[in-house]
């Protein structure tokens, strides 16, 4: 696989990432928590792919494996810090709505 086809990796899943992350909110908003919970795993899922991809690279440059720094790869790497920060975002928008619900009288 050539560097661009490993670096759309990291977009596409952040970009899934951020998209399950924001559905998540909208869930939580409308008190369907278990809705929420399962896209925050699904976030999840698509963060772990996209470290991975991450990851892959950081080790290939600790073996002597250069990775030509880009502007897409500077960009893929916002994308990625950018979902992790939405579905960190998401979790506390989660959290929230569940105690308003708690002390409102709901369950």
């Amino acid at each position: 696989m050539d560097n661009e086809e490993v670096i759309m990796g990291i977009i596409v899943h952040g970009g899934n990432a951020r998209s399950y992350a924001m559905r998540a909110m909208s869930a939580a908003k409308n008190l369907d928590f278990e809705e929420a919970d399962e896209l925050v795993e699904s976030a999840n899922e698509e963060l772990n792919k996209a470290h991975r991809i991450q990851t892959d690279l950081i080790q290939a440059e600790s073996r002597g494996d250069k990775t030509e720094v880009s502007l897409l790869m500077v960009h893929a790497q916002d994308h990625l810090m950018n979902a992790m920060s939405v579905r960190d975002v998401s979790l506390e928008i989660i959290d929230l709505n569940k105690k308003i619900k708690k002390l409102s009288g709901g369950n």
